[in-house]
């Protein structure tokens, strides 16, 4: 009895090891006219996971019968099964649908007549629209930029959320442990340290320059110099003109008496 318990876990062993020597990895690519970048694809059935690069590809393990299940949290999640064709193949393409809210037909009361005066007179029209009066949670202040759309995708909702039972956000989860979301931050805050320099340089190099003499390329490391301050951002937010001017000079100052300081050395 105990032999034929022996043989049966060793045959057990084996099978796992041949079962699991048959997942393979396999190319994805994922299609759509959107952003691509950042979405998740979980094996199911092994379990293994992986996250799309910029252009949409990824690689994953899996073997006939798994189930890739896809995620993002603009895109209709779905799930795909590894086929043998596709094993064989050793490539997948997988089209994202966006999600879209939809909203009832919209009737309008008033006739408008084509005459602008006639109809602003008879319109109801007070306050300009948003996400939140039609009932859709949306973004209401300045577009975003690319990057920052990212991050908002990337890092969006509540960690979890208490109901019936408790629940976890699991996009924002695995985007905190794959490293995604800091990635990004780090990314919107070297665009927003750009978009200010850019700003000041333009606003104000002539002044701060005005009784200085600095070459092009001088004039611009001295701009990254001001760039990498501790205090730069908040001071961008503020956007106090006599501040800003304040600050490029000290630090006009103090980038000359480095660049002095390494000359003498």
């Amino acid at each position: 009895m105990i032999r034929i318990r022996k043989y049966l876990f060793a045959s057990f062993v084996f099978l796992i090891t041949v079962v699991s020597a048959q997942r393979k990895e396999l190319k994805g690519q994922l299609i759509s006219a959107d952003d691509v970048e950042g979405i998740h694809i979980l094996n199911k059935t092994a379990p293994k996971y992986t996250v799309s690069n910029e252009a949409g590809s990824f690689i994953i393990e899996a073997e006939v019968s798994d189930t890739l299940f896809i995620s993002g949290l603009k895109y209709q999640s779905k799930e795909v099964v590894i086929s043998k064709e596709i094993y064989d193949l050793g490539y997948l393409e997988i089209k994202l649908i966006e999600k879209v809210n939809e909203l009832d037909e919209v009737i309008v009361g008033k006739i408008l007549t084509g005459s602008l005066e006639s109809d602003l007179e008879n319109s109801d029209a007070k306050t300009e629209l948003n996400f939140y009066d039609l009932g859709i949670p949306g973004y209401t202040g300045k577009p975003l930029t690319l990057n920052e759309r990212k991050l908002y995708d990337a890092d969006a909702g509540p960690w979890g959320y208490i109901g019936f039972g408790f629940g976890v956000n699991f996009h924002k989860l695995l985007n905190s442990i794959s490293g995604r979301t800091k990635k990004l931050k780090k990314i919107v805050e070297l665009d927003n340290r750009n978009n200010c320099i850019e700003r000041l340089k333009r606003e104000y190099e002539d002044i701060i320059f005005e009784n200085v003499a600095l070459e092009d390329n001088l004039r611009t490391e001295y701009f990254l110099f001001c760039q990498e301050d501790e205090g730069f951002l908040q001071l961008c937010q503020r956007r106090n003109d006599l501040e800003a001017i304040d600050f490029l000079k000290l630090k006009l100052k103090a980038y000359l008496e480095n660049r002095n300081s390494s000359s003498n050395d």
